[in-house]
């Protein structure tokens, strides 16, 4: 079953880029441009999304268009998570941010609290405070508030994409208006950007931004068809991603890029790999 892996690596290596970006003279502002370009066409290429439901009167488009607006601005922000925090720390945060969309599955969609649930969110949010400190001076530098708006922000996108789920619009016509949407505001914003002589258009953004846009999507992809290979088995699935990011993560952050860990952040990385496999054993219970 190689579809997971895979799964694992593309979103890896998305952290990884976003770290190489700076050095390699990428802007990430305009690779993420491009990046929906090629999310959005091999979106509507791969799963052929029907776009008549767009014009139904029941189109969830006010969480569509918040899709729009929040993935472009959470891809910059985890950009600054991983230059500022490393990979480690980014990756964490992204996979805990599940901690607040179950905490809004049991307030709005009707999902059930149970206590290994509510244990498993417990751990969780101790694994992120021990993941986000880093002492003294490292925390004056203010490293601490961009995993924690990764944190915040991914949580938001899966509420989201759960509010689009529950109007019934198809998983792939969802994702390609919000590709889209996401598309559009990018490219605003690196227009304000240029108007304003902050950035100027590079080939090397471009190209970034196609491969960028390959991982991405690739990471969604095998994602999907992880799903579909192993239907009977959607907690094995959402644990086996979610814990192998955190460690491949961990060990690209560490070995790759010698980020360093403080005896706080390991036992936070500990915690949350028991938080996310506790609450993959309660989704299945």
């Amino acid at each position: 079953m190689y579809f997971l892996p895979l799964s694992i690596l593309c979103s890896v290596l998305v952290s990884v880029f976003l770290k190489l970006a700076r050095r390699s003279k990428v802007d990430v502002g305009q690779a993420v441009v491009w990046n929906y370009v090629v999310a959005s066409v091999m979106t509507a290429w791969v799963f052929h999304p029907a776009l008549t439901v767009l014009h139904d009167p029941g189109a969830p488009w006010i969480a569509m268009i918040g899709l729009g607006i929040l993935l472009p601005t959470i891809f910059l922000a985890l950009g600054a998570s991983v230059r500022h925090a490393g990979i480690v720390r980014s990756d964490t945060a992204q996979r805990l941010s599940l901690l607040v969309s179950l905490l809004a599955a049991f307030a709005w969609f009707g999902e059930r609290p149970t206590g290994l649930k509510l244990v498993g969110i417990a751990l969780g949010l101790v694994a992120l405070g021990c993941m986000l400190w880093r002492g003294r001076q490292a925390q004056s530098a203010g490293s601490w508030y961009w995993p924690l708006a990764v944190f915040g922000g991914f949580a938001t996108i899966d509420i989201l994409l759960k509010l689009v789920a529950q109007a019934g619009m198809p998983f792939a016509t969802s994702l390609l208006a919000a590709f889209v949407l996401s598309f559009v505001v990018a490219a605003a914003l690196v227009v304000w950007r240029w108007s304003h002589g902050q950035t100027r258009p590079a080939w090397k953004s471009v190209v970034g931004g196609l491969l960028l846009g390959v991982l991405n999507f690739g990471n969604i992809v095998f994602y999907v068809r992880a799903h579909q290979a192993l239907a009977q088995h959607p907690a094995l699935v959402f644990a086996s991603m979610n814990l192998g990011v955190v460690v491949f993560g961990a060990l690209v952050g560490w070995l790759g890029f010698g980020e360093k860990l403080r005896s706080v952040n390991v036992a936070g990385l500990l915690l949350a790999l028991v938080a996310i496999g506790l609450l993959a054993y309660a989704s299945q219970a």
